[in-house]
């Protein structure tokens, strides 16, 4: 494949995997304000639950705080993967190549490690359609930011 080629792909990948993440984040971040909002309340006197949770969400199921909070770190770090790549792609030179392309592979790990989150949600079933709609972009991204990752490296 030609440089201007790889160029084009990357930037088409750089693009759609920023937009993702955006929504990821969105989507995270409603969650993350519900399951605060929502969360265990304890009053003066009263015992923690028999199964509390720190990472309590009233919607969805055990794996979900978990998720939630693996999706926000990935999306957070998959922005700034996409921030560095801008650069690379911009210059299109191999000073900025290394860094480009391991903020993409901690991106892609990071996206691994909440898809995981998200295959085990789905496995535990009773969430509704924005933690569905989460689940869908992790495991989607999960494949675009790993192209993204070999486009910039190859």
């Amino acid at each position: 494949m030609a440089a201007n080629d790889m160029r084009s792909v990357a930037t088409l990948l750089m693009f759609l995997n920023i937009s993702m993440y955006v929504v990821l984040l969105g989507l995270g971040g409603w969650a993350m304000n519900r399951a605060i909002d929502h969360g265990f309340i304890i009053g003066q006197g009263f015992d923690l639950p028999a199964h509390f949770s720190p990472i309590y969400f009233p919607m969805g199921n055990a794996a979900t705080g978990f998720f939630v909070t693996f999706s926000l770190i990935a999306g957070v770090v998959g922005v700034a993967s996409s921030i560095a790549g801008f650069d690379y792609i911009r210059s299109w030179n191999s000073d900025s190549r290394p860094s480009a392309t391991s903020a993409a592979l901690i991106a892609w790990a990071l996206t691994l490690l909440s898809m995981g989150f998200a295959w085990k949600e789905i496995e535990l079933e009773g969430r509704n359609a924005t933690l569905r709609t989460m689940e869908a972009f992790s495991i989607i991204l999960s494949v675009t930011q790993f192209l993204y990752t070999i486009v910039l490296y190859g």
